[in-house]
């Protein structure tokens, strides 16, 4: 902990050292050259004055001075109001939430709730995870209690595994939801072939930190990982 406040002072200082001549296009030129392979999709400035946060293709936060030639990895957390807040993660959420926002209702699989929609969720499942089949069966019961639940492609074992080919047909049935539900229960459904999002799902659900399955994320992008019962989820709603 004391290394890494070291390293984050000498960025601090040299960041200040850098003047105005540093910015956004020195730090990707400086990077670019000391790590071809990274691809660097946002710089902007973080909460800490000569302090830049960045965002690139390998699913990390990086925090770097003002002319790139220093960098940290990792969280950036405040402590104002005497409380612990985890800033990193905030800006994750609202990533989240708009990439979740940006995805189509044909490109779901949607169980709509029953009569007002109270809140909706996102899950990314694979067809053969025994707690993506215990979640699906509180499906029903979330549906009553107002949550809305659709289900994104997550085949953890791969594209073209054979849970892959499973979740493509389910996608690719006249009954969506019931394909789902069959195969979710063991049953063997129809092997189809289409147009699908499946492997542009499991690309997302891996650049939003998915890393299991049942991964339930809220509409504000929060990820819950694992099974969660019904009830319990509808009370952290505040629905119940």
């Amino acid at each position: 902990m004391q290394f890494g406040k070291r390293i984050l002072l000498t960025m601090l200082a040299l960041g200040a050292a850098a003047s105005v001549h540093g910015g956004e296009a020195e730090i990707r030129a400086s990077l670019a050259k000391a790590i071809p392979s990274l691809q660097v999709s946002s710089v902007e400035e973080s909460e800490i004055a000569g302090l830049y946060r960045l965002e690139s293709n390998n699913n990390q936060v990086l925090f770097t001075n003002a002319d790139g030639s220093f960098f940290v990895a990792g969280e950036m957390y405040s402590t104002g109001g005497g409380q612990l807040v985890n800033l990193t993660e905030v800006r994750r959420e609202k990533v989240r939430a708009q990439q979740l926002a940006d995805i189509s209702a044909k490109e779901k699989i949607v169980f709509p709730a029953k009569g007002e929609t109270k809140a909706k969720i996102a899950v990314f499942t694979d067809i053969d995870c025994g707690y993506c089949r215990k979640l699906h069966q509180e499906v029903p019961r979330m549906n009553e209690l107002g949550i809305e639940v659709s289900y994104l492609a997550y085949p953890r074992a791969g594209i073209g595994s054979g849970s892959y080919n499973k979740i493509v047909s389910a996608w690719c049935a006249d009954d969506r939801l019931q394909a789902m539900t069959d195969a979710k229960a063991g049953k063997a459904i129809p092997e189809l072939t289409c147009a699908n999002p499946v492997a542009a799902q499991f690309e997302l659900g891996q650049q939003m930190g998915v890393n299991g399955t049942p991964a339930i994320f809220l509409e504000d992008g929060t990820l819950i990982p694992g099974y969660m019962p019904a009830e319990r989820l509808a009370k952290g709603l505040g629905i119940l």
